[in-house]
């Protein structure tokens, strides 16, 4: 799921060559989840069409302040469009319109309505070479920056005039990725890269058996989707799961075994600045993989030899410079002692505690009941909530450590 998914984003076209991509643009903000409202200068009409985009926002497209065909003359209200829109988005911009903007001379539905926004405000200039480095326009789109809005700048390319040079309105992806990017900006681990395990691992005993546990990977998972919410770009390293990502911020690298888990967390461990392993792995696996499939009739009794697997935490935790790492603990007697003794051991920044005692917490439950010890034995301790709502609280505290 996109941060833009709800989000109420107008979009204004005014009269220049690059309104044809506008159809690109409108596309991709729906399909990142966004609701679309097109404002057409009467100039935008000569390049593309109204039924154009109104087909493609699945919604009517505004022009005029009324309606010249209807009767009754029903009136565009610019001020009910401003407030409607979370986000405005004027691209392209020409000369003209940046011109307007720059002025208040409201004298067509989209600048009113700009005058009108209380919303953030993009705009993405398009324009010949000469024209975008005339000092006059230059003068304009300061103005307009120092005012609030936000310049999406131009690109250097080839010219519909057939020169080249900057002037080239940014691609429509590109113009939706800077608004994402501004959403993302405020939010508290911004620009943050973070690393979570999640999920089970299997060791295989033969092709068709393996040593596991119930780990559903639901914990890890809430963590992801809590971290990218907060800005982070997350890399998500799951074993078997049934579960699914929604969120464009996490990459998920999906494993099966505690090798293969600790090969890709040791190469993405270098580069994050927060890793939390929250995954369930198998303690131990087969000295030996037997081949094909162990027959039941062929044996009264089975024996198997087992061995460590690799401490993937204790690794990081010897390998670690500047990251914040953070581990799980599921205990079942002496629990606050032990967790405190892994923490020291892995050298790890905080531990996160749970106890198999505590009813509805754990693996399979959508609920976990949580102890959180940080480097310095302070333990705070919470009551049994939805895994959402404890990924938002281990952040909350990850983000207080960060910024003591």
């Amino acid at each position: 799921m996109s941060i833009l998914n709800g989000k109420n984003i107008l979009l204004g076209i005014s009269g220049g060559i690059a309104a044809y991509k506008s159809a690109t643009l409108v596309r991709s903000f729906i399909k990142r989840g966004a609701n679309v409202q097109v404002i057409m200068t009467p100039s935008a009409k000569d390049f593309i069409t109204p039924l154009t985009l109104s087909t493609l926002s699945t919604n009517p497209v505004h022009s005029e302040f009324f309606d010249k065909k209807n009767k009754n003359k029903l009136w565009n209200n610019h001020v009910d469009l401003g407030l409607w829109a979370d986000y405005f988005v004027i691209a392209p911009a020409t000369s003209n319109t940046i011109s307007k903007m720059a002025s208040a001379r409201s004298d067509n539905l989209l600048i009113a309505t700009y005058l009108s926004a209380k919303c953030p405000v993009f705009f993405a200039p398009a324009m010949d070479l000469d024209m975008y480095k005339n000092k006059s326009n230059q003068i304009n789109i300061s103005k307009l920056v120092k005012h609030g809005n936000i310049l999406i700048p131009v690109e250097s390319g080839f010219l519909a005039s057939g020169l080249e040079g900057l002037g080239r309105m940014k691609e429509p992806d590109d113009i939706v990725e800077q608004v994402i990017d501004y959403l993302y900006c405020s939010k508290k681990l911004y620009k943050k890269r973070i690393l979570i395990t999640a999920g089970p691992t299997y060791e295989k005993i033969d092709e068709v058996r393996f040593i596991g546990n119930f780990s559903s990977g639901k914990m890890g998972f809430a963590l992801a989707e809590t971290a990218a919410n907060l800005g982070a770009k997350v890399f998500l390293v799951s074993g078997p799961s049934s579960l699914k990502i929604k969120n464009d911020n996490i990459t998920k690298i999906d494993v099966v075994n505690s090798d293969e888990m600790f090969s890709i967390t040791t190469k993405l461990f270098k580069n994050c600045d927060i890793a939390i392993l929250s995954a369930a792995v198998s303690d131990f696996k087969p000295r030996k993989l037997v081949s094909g499939k162990i027959k039941k009739e062929n044996n009264e009794s089975l024996s198997l030899e087992l061995m460590p697997t690799v401490d993937i935490l204790k690794n990081l935790g010897l390998a670690k410079t500047n990251q914040i790492l953070i581990g799980f603990a599921l205990e079942s007697d002496n629990e606050i002692e032990n967790a405190i003794t892994k923490l020291k051991n892995k050298n790890l920044d905080a531990i996160i505690l749970n106890s198999i005692n505590d009813s509805g917490a754990g693996f399979i439950h959508d609920t976990n009941k949580i102890t959180y010890i940080n480097k310095d034995n302070v333990i705070k301790k919470f009551k049994l909530k939805d895994k959402k709502e404890v990924a938002n609280d281990i952040f909350d505290l990850i983000i207080k450590q960060i910024n003591e």
